[in-house]
């Protein structure tokens, strides 16, 4: 019973921190986002668990997995301020995107994974 509390607990946690503009995004590129894993397995973990639930469905607002339009121009600002955005929370994503225990340099690792279009680094 305490597992499906701390479960259902994250899940709210997870789905609140997915709010923002509805997109224009089809439901195939949704899917196609959501085909994207990264190759490290320790990175596919952390992103499984943090980031795909919301980079992975346009109504979130988040900018989905893969989508370089949607991803060039926060990449323009930067690694250091993706990650800062990522540590200090930005728009509906909440502080340190629902990984507390990850570092600066996973951060950077998912920010890379998904802002690369079919990429896995």
């Amino acid at each position: 019973m305490k597992c499906t509390r701390i479960f259902l607990l994250t899940l709210v946690i997870a789905v609140s921190g997915c709010d923002g503009p509805s997109s224009t995004h089809s439901p195939e590129a949704e899917a196609a986002s959501r085909q994207l894993v990264p190759q490290d397995l320790d990175i596919a973990a952390i992103y499984g668990r943090s980031c795909s639930s919301c980079h992975t469905v346009a109504a979130t607002g988040a900018p989905l997995t893969g989508d370089v339009s949607a991803w060039s121009p926060r990449m323009e600002k930067g690694m250091d301020a993706m990650v800062d955005s990522v540590i200090n929370g930005f728009g509906g994503m909440p502080p340190f995107g629902l990984c507390m225990d990850c570092d600066a340099q996973q951060f950077e690792a998912l920010i890379q994974f998904m802002a690369t279009p079919g990429a896995s680094p």
